[in-house]
């Protein structure tokens, strides 16, 4: 995107100079939004377990680079506290400061109750829900030492999902994780609004990403097609401009909200 960022002059360019962790970012809609994030002027993080990306291409951090932004990668785990805690303290002080952190890492193990193991429950749980906790506690801890810029000392995004609203068949663990990540951003909010800290939430609808298995059943796409009032589902782009938006200081007196990006499945 380096043709496509000369495009946007500096003025037009919201993220001008700040810092980005955004997590899960090796694919998919954590790709999405680390690359639009850096096309706005951001440095960003891309903190995931690895580099592959699941729909082909080159890793996030190189890509953004040919495109005449900045990134670099970090391998971490967010469901190991100690590799969350040396992510943020190994960006502050590389860059001085935590501007922005975009929870997006997540995985997902479709089964519904009594077809779930217990290990597969926690294992989900302690990725999807305790990686937000675990993050939004590193990112908050430095965010609340930092000076403030437009009343503001740090924003996080946090992904939660329309299906942690709806039942998804067969789908137990995610959408109970992406419930839980509603409420965290909620209480979060609450909790910190006074020391400058904003988080909100972006919940997706149905997003193809380029993954395979569920993503692409075809009983999943029709039902997907048939609930969503838009004439077509959803695109990465389509969540990343989203977080921009609440990223951003356009998104000012907003906190504690869970943005839908769902092409109107739930107001139907």
């Amino acid at each position: 995107m380096s043709e496509l960022a000369a495009l946007l002059p500096v003025d037009a360019r919201r993220m001008q100079g700040h810092i980005c962790i955004v997590t899960g970012a090796a694919s998919g809609i954590g790709r999405a939004i680390a690359r639009l994030l850096a096309r706005h002027g951001a440095t960003v993080v891309i903190a995931d377990i690895g580099t592959e990306v699941i729909e082909g291409g080159e890793p996030t951090a190189e890509l953004i680079a040919s495109e005449g932004g900045s990134a670099e990668f970090v391998r971490t785990d967010v469901a190991d506290s100690a590799q969350v805690d040396a992510l943020v303290a190994g960006t502050v002080a590389r860059h001085g400061r935590l501007d922005l952190l975009v929870n997006n890492a997540c995985i997902r193990h479709a089964r519904p109750l009594l077809e779930l193991d217990e290990a597969d429950w926690q294992r989900v749980l302690d990725v999807n829900l305790g990686g937000v906790y675990r993050c939004c506690r590193a990112a908050v801890r430095q965010m609340v030492t930092q000076d403030a810029t437009d009343e503001v000392r740090g924003r996080i995004v946090n992904l939660s999902s329309q299906h942690g609203m709806i039942a998804a068949p067969g789908d137990l663990a995610y959408g109970t994780s992406k419930a839980g990540i509603a409420y965290l951003t909620r209480q979060v909010a609450t909790d910190y609004a006074a020391q400058g800290i904003v988080c909100n939430a972006v919940a997706p609808g149905k997003i193809q990403t380029g993954a395979g298995g569920r993503a692409v059943d075809p009983h999943v796409l029709e039902r997907a097609h048939r609930r969503t009032p838009w004439p077509r589902l959803g695109r990465p782009d389509d969540v990343a401009q989203a977080v921009l938006f609440l990223a951003s200081s356009d998104a000012s007196f907003i906190t504690g909200a869970e943005l839908m990006v769902d092409g109107g499945w739930m107001a139907a």
